[in-house]
């Protein structure tokens, strides 16, 4: 028995209306869902080359187990049930990266190709792609966090920079400014910043921290353990000394507690922002969403100029240190699903996203 006219157009406009939908048309490298074609009995990725059906034709799954039990066999040309070519590149370049960070020297390029059974453009291009960065910036960054750890128990710098994997204590100190921000006896010694911090209870969640630099608030922390918050501070600033912030304090407290609780603007918030260059780009570009609205990781990656650092954006989104100011509730999954909030999990970025709208 054939379709009704009502039911082929309400098929196609729930097809239509759905995000996926749009990701399908542009065939993108996405393996959070997959599609089927009723009138050949397949499924497939969303980067499949096959031509496209009509969307009347299409359903969608979240993983292929859920396809094969609606009764669709795996596409013999885009292989959905086999390890994507996204996985397997993922893979070689994880292995890259474990090995610049294990080496004690700088490991030759060409061997790290090799190794991955790749030309040393193709490699050096997938690994930027994925990474964000290049070979040589991840292994100097890399270096650069072993010698921040190396300090603080180091009896010397030189012995912390030597320790670190620098085989040459004049070529560090040419550049140490730009590797800790400061001199590293300096930075040994503690770094020798102060930072205010008022932990407050809080309405969006029970309890909140605000913390600030001489140059601006440096993180907004949300949480229900007071002291779990202030364990998270000294984790992320281990060289700085921690104070209650004194009245001075008080006006920037004020405006990032207006800014979570009450869905104040936060432009006006002076932020001393500290992290890597790739995520100070993925900051700034979540600071340019507006409110009540969404992008997508795939999204903020193309935005910044990474369209294979899909990944590499979410776990900056993670690792972003100032909750809400830096909004980055406002990153979702590609189909516009809520993925983990760091500071509270979905229902608390369900509940930012809700009063924006």
């Amino acid at each position: 028995m054939h379709p009704t006219i009502d039911e082929v157009y309400d098929s196609t406009m729930n097809t239509q209306d759905d995000p996926r939908w749009k990701i399908l048309l542009t065939r993108q490298e996405d393996d959070s869902f997959f599609y089927s074609v009723k009138t050949t009995g397949v499924y497939c990725r969303p980067s499949c080359a096959a031509r496209l059906a009509r969307p009347e034709n299409v359903s969608f799954f979240s993983d292929q187990a859920e396809a094969e039990a609606a009764g669709f066999r795996a596409c013999k040309r885009c292989k959905p049930d086999q390890t994507g070519l996204r996985e397997q590149q993922a893979r070689l370049v994880a292995q890259a990266c474990h090995s610049l960070e294990q080496s004690p020297e700088s490991p030759d390029l060409k061997d790290l190709a090799s190794a991955a059974g790749l030309s040393l453009f193709h490699f050096h291009r997938l690994f930027k792609k994925l990474v964000g960065l290049t070979p040589r910036q991840y292994e100097r960054a890399n270096r650069a966090e072993k010698l921040r750890r190396a300090l603080v128990g180091a009896s010397s710098v030189t012995e912390a920079v030597f320790e670190a994997g620098y085989q040459s204590s004049s070529r560090f100190y040419e550049n140490s400014q730009q590797v800790l921000g400061m001199k590293p006896g300096q930075y040994k010694d503690g770094g020798g910043q102060m930072i205010g911090y008022c932990i407050q209870p809080g309405r969006l969640t029970p309890w909140m921290l605000v913390a600030a630099s001489e140059k601006g608030v440096c993180a907004i922390f949300l949480g229900e353990d007071p002291a779990a918050l202030l364990t998270e501070l000294r984790r992320r600033f281990p060289k700085s000394q921690l104070n209650e912030g004194d009245e001075s304090f008080r006006g920037w407290v004020e405006a990032a507690v207006a800014a979570v609780e009450e869905n104040q603007p936060a432009w006006e918030l002076p932020l001393d922002v500290r992290g890597t260059v790739f995520q100070q780009k993925v900051w700034e570009a979540l600071r340019q969403i507006p409110p009540g609205q969404t992008r997508t990781y795939s999204q903020l990656a193309e935005q910044i100029g990474h369209p294979g650092a899909v990944r590499a954006v979410g776990s900056a989104c993670a690792a972003n240190p100032i909750a809400v100011a830096i909004p980055c509730h406002r990153a979702v999954r590609s189909d516009g699903s809520l993925a983990g909030y760091y500071w509270g999990g979905p229902a608390i970025k369900r509940v930012l996203l809700d009063r924006e709208g």
